[in-house]
């Protein structure tokens, strides 16, 4: 200190402000650092109702005292896929991943060049295919998803998604994902939230890269599933799909779907359409502490906008129902400043 006075000439109470301020200016500093704003957990969020409806839900569960407080063992999120986790439109993605195996499995399959759905699909016109309603599309699903192993039909969807890319957008599919959506499963993941994936999609579809992508693992995925078998190949047992549907992770199948494998009824949950009505409103029914949300498409420059009368994410009963109810609708136009992450 002796050396700090002498270093120059100082009135004796300036002195004594010069040792003040360096015998604090670390405390002053921790002090500062604590008063700083945390880093924002959703910087793709607009300031609005939406993003303060979520934090406040979250700041309530996670803060121990509260009315509201839930433990971490029971924060359970679910998230519908298409058109809530990543893009939908102008068709789903498994429906492309389908319509690319049709191809490649035709010249097996000399009898689809007059077999419907095949032969319309084979010719390039898909509205025509996909006219059987979902008893064409499931017909081709169980054509090109089945009489395979369960490690086989994985290494086709991996290969197929680390390349296939959206037809509008050029962009892989695994970069049609919503960054704001991903910045929330990252929010709720940091306070012990357990986030699932409750699709209609095919599970085995989904399980291969919803990790890399969402950071969900495959056994937090729940989806629409096919029939197997345990057979015995060259000494070696495998799981063999079978062309049969077991059960369709939509609608009502998704509450019963939570129950099936997660065994808790969630605190959150998040979809787009009214295929995840159900799951919303079995959510709400817990009680106390309860959060739905649904991503309204209204973004026509940046994404796609639609919702009534859609034959793609329909929103419907579900967007009544929330207004009703006092659920957060998210509108992708008004709420998030950006919908993909930047490009790879």
């Amino acid at each position: 200190m002796d050396t700090l006075l002498r270093a120059r000439p100082v009135a004796p109470l300036a002195a004594l402000a010069l040792m003040a301020a360096t015998l604090l200016s670390p405390l002053a500093h921790a002090q500062s650092a604590a008063s700083a704003p945390a880093t924002d957990p959703l910087p793709s969020w607009y300031e609005g109702a939406s993003k303060r409806a979520i934090v406040a839900f979250v700041e309530k569960v996670t803060r121990p005292g509260d009315a509201g407080f839930v433990p971490a063992a029971e924060r359970i999120a679910v998230f519908d896929n298409d058109g809530t986790l990543w893009a939908e439109q102008p068709m789903y993605t498994q429906l492309a991943f389908v319509l690319d195996r049709v191809k490649v499995l035709a010249p097996q399959h000399p009898e689809w060049k007059t077999q419907e759905p095949f032969a319309s699909l084979l010719k390039g016109d898909v509205k025509a295919a996909l006219a059987g309603g979902e008893r064409g599309l499931l017909e081709m699903i169980m054509a090109t998803h089945a009489g395979m192993t369960t490690e086989e039909f994985e290494g086709i969807v991996k290969e197929w998604i680390a390349t296939a890319k959206h037809p509008v957008t050029k962009r892989p599919y695994t970069q049609m994902v919503y960054q704001p959506m991903l910045e929330l499963l990252a929010y709720l993941r940091a306070h012990d939230f357990k986030t699932y994936v409750v699709s209609g999609g095919g599970v085995e579809f989904m399980r291969p890269w919803t990790e890399a992508v969402y950071g969900i693992p495959p056994e937090q995925v729940v989806g629409s599933t096919i029939r197997m078998k345990l057979e015995m190949r060259d000494g070696r047992p495998v799981i063999v799909r079978l062309p049969e549907a077991e059960f369709v992770d939509d609608k009502a199948g998704k509450p019963i779907g939570i129950q099936r494998h997660i065994g808790r009824r969630p605190i959150a949950a998040f979809g787009n359409s009214d295929g995840d009505l159900q799951m919303l409103q079995w959510t709400a029914a817990g009680g106390a502490s309860r959060f739905c949300l649904l991503v309204h498409h209204t973004d026509a420059a940046r994404e796609w906008a639609y919702d009534r009368t859609s034959s793609i994410g329909k929103l419907d009963k579900a967007l009544d129902e929330a207004r009703a109810r006092g659920w957060t609708v998210v509108s992708m136009l008004e709420d998030w400043k950006t919908i993909y992450p930047a490009a790879k």
